[in-house]
């Protein structure tokens, strides 16, 4: 509710009191209005899981440790850059899925700085002169220039929505050419991915008939267009709490992992009880073991002994070793 009400603030104000908000974009603030209700109940309710806690809390912990913070603030920069804005590690998996999220998100972030300005009054623009030849550009009601209408400048600004929508559209076909000609990527296909690429898709082509119907249908079917692309776009707003397009606002989270690690290795390896070999960190292996008797899953035995003190690759073999002898042997 907090964030309902400074966001509903901020429209005032930056909309000059209401003054330059177009009430024909009512429905998309309506639409934004709950998805931030909703995108912020359910972040608060993920960053308070014991794991998503634990994590974050060591990440800010490893973050500000003494003698280091200097050198993490700069990292945190390029982690931004890396991980969020050119998503390297993607890259380094597959290059047409880094190619599918690079088009996908910059599309949309594109979209966002122009739809929500708009739609909350915060940028408006306004003819110059008689001819409507030349518009100015107001952003909070302060003047940021004129430009041409017919200049490049003017057709770039009045169809950057049309430029994020091929851009998705782009990234959306990569997306479904990858899934559905890719056995490893169906065979953990869930019917929550076609979700998410199926309401970029259709948000992107139906603002694309709108401006079809305006160049060259001379307007015809726009209004029921214009009600379809706002439905669209609503139902999107709404899907992104609950569908897999929630991990936008999980990511940024996630880059304290990268110090976790770095303080972890300070505190020294964990030596495997079975071959002796490091294999994790310390502070890792503790926050797992208290983590997960939280989640019902204790793998202490009551001795002092921890399953967690295990590496993974001992744990395979005494796993088979255990089904085996379960079975009877082979052979």
């Amino acid at each position: 509710m907090a964030a309902v009400v400074v966001l509903l603030v901020l429209v005032y104000l930056g909309s000059g009191g209401l003054k330059w908000f177009d009430a024909a974009l009512a429905g998309y603030l309506v639409g934004v209005v709950l998805a931030v209700f909703a995108t912020v109940y359910r972040y608060l309710i993920w960053i308070q899981r014991p794991p998503t806690a634990m994590l974050s809390r060591r990440g800010w912990q490893s973050f500000r440790r003494s003698g280091s913070r200097g050198k993490n603030v700069v990292g945190l920069g390029g982690l931004v850059v890396t991980n969020l804005l050119s998503q390297g590690f993607i890259r380094r998996r597959s290059t047409s899925r880094w190619a599918a999220h690079q088009l996908v998100f910059w599309g949309c972030i594109l979209a966002a700085m122009v739809t929500f300005p708009l739609t909350f009054g915060w940028v408006h623009f306004e003819s110059v002169g008689q001819t409507g030849g030349r518009y100015e550009a107001f952003l909070f009601g302060v003047g940021s220039g004129t430009f041409k209408a017919e200049s490049v400048f003017g057709f770039t600004i009045f169809h950057l929505l049309n430029i994020s929508a091929f851009l998705v559209i782009a990234g959306v076909v990569i997306f479904l050419y990858r899934r559905l000609g890719d056995p490893g990527a169906l065979a953990v296909e869930r019917a929550g991915d076609f979700a998410a690429l199926a309401g970029l898709f259709a948000v992107s082509i139906t603002g694309l008939f709108l401006t079809a119907s305006s160049l060259w249908l001379e307007g015809q079917y726009y209004s029921f267009l214009n009600n379809l692309h706002a439905l669209t776009v609503i139902v999107g707003l709404m899907y992104i709490p609950f569908g897999k397009l929630f991990h936008i606002f999980q990511r940024p989270a996630n880059l304290g992992v990268k110090f976790y690690q770095d303080a972890g290795r300070e505190g020294g390896g964990q030596t495997c009880r079975s071959c002796e070999q490091h294999f994790a960190t310390q502070m890792q292996v503790a926050d797992l073991k208290q983590i997960l008797p939280e989640l019902g899953f204790d793998y202490s035995d009551g001795a002092g002994n921890n399953w967690q003190d295990t590496c993974p690759a001992c744990r395979r073999g005494q796993v088979a070793l255990a089904q085996t002898a379960r079975v009877g042997g082979f052979g």
